[in-house]
């Protein structure tokens, strides 16, 4: 009976441990998502500025 209790209680812990990462995932997943949103609102800045070429921006400092 008490490998029974000891079964269960792993997996309990083991079941904390994956609940614990997918949010850590999760708030790593929103975090990215906040980063590629902001750096496509910056690309969008550079190609109207540049009329649609962003590498033109870096040629031109020389």
């Amino acid at each position: 009976m008490s490998w029974i209790l000891a079964a269960v209680g792993l997996g309990l812990a083991g079941a904390a441990v994956l609940g614990l990462m997918g949010a850590r995932v999760l708030l790593a997943t929103r975090e990215l998502g906040r980063e590629v949103d902001r750096t496509r609102r910056r690309l969008e800045a550079v190609r109207g500025a540049t009329g649609g070429r962003p590498d033109e921006d870096r040629s031109a400092g020389g």
